[in-house]
């Protein structure tokens, strides 16, 4: 795990659209994994910003949304599907029909959390996973003492959650209760997980997701076992960190040629 500590969202958002666009040079035909809330903004307004003026091209690419609310109407807002293409996939070249989302919507719950599965399989697998973290240390919407090996499913949210997803709705009794969202063991499958985290609030989920123990009161510390997983906060999300001077130390001292 690399923990990289930057001065704000700012810089955040270009140093991983930079691993991105290497990504995409390498592998134009790249499959990205893609967050909602508001961690992951900077990166898709620095992308955005890349393809309009530099260039980037993302139309080889295909993209999977980690989540998404059960029962909203199609069409609805906040929807994620909604919200992935108005913040990022609208304002970029990428083929509409190459971005996947789970079927919030189907009768048949557990058979779309299967297929979306099998999507991700017939795609070759996420290249490069983006990630944000809960207060409560929650990744995707794996809740405290979900399953780490647990695959695409079903889930009931906290009040926590939903409290602090209210801000986005008109009424805070608007927020589902049930999303489906990509398990645990699914998102440990992508080849490089970046995970953001900016702000004091998220402080102590950043000091258990990367320095306690890995354990299920939070899902996000499972990143500890990954072979490939980043973790870009500000200083803020940083202040709880017991190492963060080495932790600013490896990063200044990276050989030239290794990114993220």
């Amino acid at each position: 795990m690399e923990v990289v500590i930057l001065p704000g969202s700012g810089a955040i958002g270009a140093a991983v659209a930079d691993a991105v666009e290497a990504l995409l040079r390498r592998k134009p035909d790249s499959v990205l994994g893609l967050a909602t809330g508001s961690s992951p903004l900077p990166v898709y307004d620095e992308l955005a910003w890349r393809h309009a003026g530099q260039g980037l091209e993302l139309s080889s690419a295909s993209a999977f949304t980690l989540d998404e609310y059960v029962g909203l109407p199609t069409g609805h807002p906040q929807s994620y599907r909604e919200v992935i293409r108005r913040e990022f996939t609208n304002r970029v070249d990428i083929d509409p029909s190459h971005v996947h989302s789970p079927d919030g919507g189907a009768e048949d719950i557990p058979a779309a959390c299967a297929a979306y599965e099998e999507a991700i399989g017939n795609a070759g697998g996420v290249d490069l996973q983006l990630l944000g973290v809960g207060t409560d240390g929650h990744l995707a919407f794996n809740e405290p003492t979900s399953s780490l090996a647990s695959r695409t499913r079903i889930k009931t949210l906290t009040e926590q959650t939903r409290k602090d997803n209210a801000r986005f709705f008109d009424d805070p009794d608007d927020v589902p209760g049930h999303v489906i969202t990509q398990g645990l063991g699914t998102i440990m499958e992508a080849r490089h997980v970046v995970l953001i985290a900016t702000g004091g609030q998220k402080a102590q989920a950043v000091h258990d997701l990367v320095e306690g123990p890995v354990s299920a009161i939070c899902p996000a510390s499972l990143l500890q076992f990954h072979p490939h997983a980043t973790i870009l906060i500000d200083e803020a999300a940083a202040s709880g960190l017991k190492l963060a001077e080495y932790y600013r130390y490896t990063y200044e001292h990276k050989p030239r040629w290794q990114q993220l």
